[in-house]
């Protein structure tokens, strides 16, 4: 779990870290440099989630020797899937990482959102529903590792 009391914003207790594979974690199916080493960092105080319509076809391989749940997504209905699964877990204890349309609901839901904007872009959506965008994962990743970040972001 990570803990962070942000004046102004929130008392923040995460226990899930929910992301988006294609235009979050990846690019054209292929998984970032860096993302692999900051999730298992992450993976000692986080359960990890990745969540996917799978576009490219590459995500069952990209994650197999990652310290996650994967869950595959239909191509119908995807952002109240994304939802849903959030609420499941707890979205009061959840932070979600995104980019895409299908991302907002999550986003808009978990206790904190996260948009990022990789080369595929990012939805207008997906910014107005997140409380944080940054300007690549590994930033977004670093400030789950990095705390004071979110609070120099978010305090009032």
């Amino acid at each position: 779990m990570i803990e962070i009391d942000i004046p102004g914003f929130k008392h923040l207790r995460l226990e899930h870290l929910i992301l988006d594979y294609n235009g979050t974690l990846a690019v054209d199916g292929r998984l970032m440099a860096g993302v692999r080493q900051r999730m298992h960092r992450l993976a000692a105080a986080l359960r990890i989630h990745v969540i996917t319509a799978d576009t490219f076809g590459e995500v069952r391989a990209s994650v197999a020797d990652l310290p996650c749940t994967l869950h595959v997504l239909p191509q119908q209905s995807q952002a109240e899937a994304k939802r849903d699964y959030v609420r499941r877990l707890g979205a009061d204890h959840a932070v979600c990482i995104g980019n895409g349309n299908n991302d907002r609901l999550m986003l808009a839901d978990a206790s904190l959102g996260i948009a990022v904007i990789l080369e595929e872009g990012v939805c207008s959506s997906c910014l107005t529903a997140a409380d944080v965008v940054c300007r690549d994962i590994n930033d977004a990743l670093d400030l789950l590792r990095h705390p004071l970040r979110l609070t120099a972001t978010l305090r009032s």
